[in-house]
């Protein structure tokens, strides 16, 4: 298990990251997903892979903890380490902190199903599929919906 926290814990924690938008949160929120994959080791049955697998635990952790505080804050653009940020990324392309703050701000506004898969797609680098998986839907529905919030972004930027 050692190796699957060393191989797959900055994932969880900045999907869960994007999901919370704390730092403390996030962190104790990752040690509870693992806490829950090692208890629940043995009802894993390679159906999906351990990423999957840990992010679908991950997102119902949070649920939990979403229920429990029955509150969302906003993203703090301060506390987003920007070295979890992949370099084939939407990120790339917005080379000043401003810009980067100016993107974050516009993916907030977005519905939560849109915001979640962005998140997963361009931090968590997960693939259409995996998404799919993680959300209860389709490959093609993730791909729809990555498109659609592209798609709504630019139009944002474009309408500035």
């Amino acid at each position: 298990m050692e190796e699957i926290y060393k191989a797959y814990s900055k994932i969880v924690y900045s999907y869960l990251l994007s999901l919370t938008n704390n730092v403390e949160i996030a962190n104790e929120l990752t040690q509870e997903t693992f806490y829950k994959a090692v208890k629940n080791i043995k009802k894993f049955r390679n159906e999906s892979n351990v990423k999957n697998w840990l992010c679908k635990i991950a997102k119902n952790v949070w649920i939990d903890y979403y229920k429990k505080t029955k509150k969302l804050k906003e993203i703090n653009i301060d506390e987003i380490d920007e070295s979890l940020l992949t370099e084939n990324s939407l990120e790339e392309h917005y080379e000043t902190r401003e810009e980067l703050i100016n993107l974050y701000r516009r993916i907030h506004k977005l519905d939560e199903e849109s915001k979640e898969v962005i998140y997963l797609r361009i931090r968590a680098e997960l693939s259409f599929k995996e998404i799919g998986i993680i959300m209860g839907k389709t490959e093609e529905w993730a791909r729809i919906i990555f498109y659609r919030a592209k798609v709504k972004l630019k139009e944002d930027f474009e309408n500035e």
